[in-house]
């Protein structure tokens, strides 16, 4: 009763209007917290992990001989699925303390890990790639355009003529209250250091302006997953 007292308050004018920005912030607030909280009941690993399964979807779509290059691999986890299939794995990381977990916790003889930035590497230095790998990176990057061209360019590719790209990102059309957060000003993004979340359209142009086309995807908790080609 109580609460459908309050509830009805909270509905009659001004006080929507008064709250909503407030109530909104809280959301996103409450949001990283239960994140938090949830991290700690499940040992240190994140319960996303294990329902959404995004890493078997990445390790569905790579083979046995593959070569991959794997883009923000983090502490290596990514990596370390992918080298049960995959004849060899890069992982590259910019911050050293996640590297260093990586080495220590997830090393194997066809893992090498690189720390180093990953719009500036010399990827060169790597033996030929036939794909690379990009869960939850993309938005993380600001010239994304330069740095999907790139990977284009320098990747010395198996196969020129075959330049698969598995992609991972988060949209801003998974909920009516993200798109509602963004109207009012109010930050919308799942992390801080997002510089976009997309909407297909959006996806599918910014990949096509730089010469990468989507052959496959799907929609799961919100996120683009992509099976793409380089040109």
């Amino acid at each position: 009763m109580l609460k459908r007292i309050i509830s009805k308050i909270l509905r009659t004018p001004p006080f929507p209007k008064l709250l909503i920005r407030s109530i909104l912030k809280l959301h996103g607030f409450c949001y990283a917290v239960a994140g938090g909280m949830a991290v700690q009941l499940e040992g240190g690993v994140h319960p996303k992990h294990r329902i959404m399964r995004y890493k078997e979807w990445f390790l569905d779509n790579i083979n046995k001989d593959d070569v991959v290059l794997d883009v923000g691999c983090n502490t290596g986890m990514m990596p370390k699925v992918m080298s049960q299939k995959a004849a060899f794995v890069y992982g590259i990381e910019i911050d050293p303390k996640r590297i260093a977990e990586a080495k220590t916790k997830r090393q194997k003889d066809n893992i090498e890990f690189i720390c180093a930035d990953a719009t500036a590497y010399d990827y060169t230095k790597c033996r030929p790639i036939s794909c690379v790998t990009l869960s939850n990176v993309l938005e993380h990057i600001e010239h994304r355009f330069d740095f999907l061209k790139k990977l284009i360019k320098q990747v010395p590719w198996q196969d020129e003529a075959n330049k698969k790209r598995l992609i991972r990102v988060p949209m801003i059309d998974r909920d009516w209250i993200t798109v509602y957060k963004k109207e009012l000003g109010i930050d919308y993004r799942l992390d801080s250091t997002h510089y976009t979340e997309y909407t297909y359209a959006q996806f599918e142009q910014e990949l096509k302006d730089a010469g990468v086309q989507v052959l496959f995807h799907l929609v799961r908790f919100g996120e683009i997953y992509a099976v793409c080609k380089a040109n």
